[in-house]
């Protein structure tokens, strides 16, 4: 029986937590460009800094993880909170700007309030670390 299955488990995790930031950030200079070239399009500005911002904090999540310098399992969803936060967040200012129209109802604030919480659940990981042994 493999002993290191759930630790390559979660290396899959984040190594696609890692593409995701790759595509984050990719989108966010995307929306950086928009927002200088296209007229009236202030809202993709706040989307660009949010994916651009928040990929770092993906990718530094995942590596603090990694390193297993953070509670694994909080780590792993401090890392996807931020995917998921920056992406109701910017996804909706992309949609009210492109379509007219919100993802839904609130996107952007449960996005923002993801955030959030995403950012005190990795101090309360980097205060609880793994245990060893």
């Amino acid at each position: 029986m493999r002993t290191d299955a759930p630790v390559a488990t979660g290396n899959t995790a984040l190594r696609l937590a890692a593409i995701l930031a790759g595509l984050m950030g990719a989108l966010g200079v995307i929306f950086a460009a928009a927002a200088a070239h296209q007229p009236d399009a202030t809202r993709l500005g706040s989307a660009s800094s949010m994916l651009l911002f928040h990929a770092s904090a993906v990718i530094g999540a995942a590596l603090l993880t990694g390193q297993g310098l953070v509670q694994r399992y909080l780590g792993v969803a401090a890392t996807f909170g931020f995917i998921l936060g920056a992406g109701l967040f910017a996804g909706d200012l992309a949609m009210r700007q492109y379509a007219g129209h919100s993802l839904f109802t609130m996107a952007a604030p449960t996005g923002g309030t993801l955030l959030i919480l995403s950012w005190l659940v990795l101090a309360v990981a980097a205060g609880w670390p793994q245990r060893r042994g």
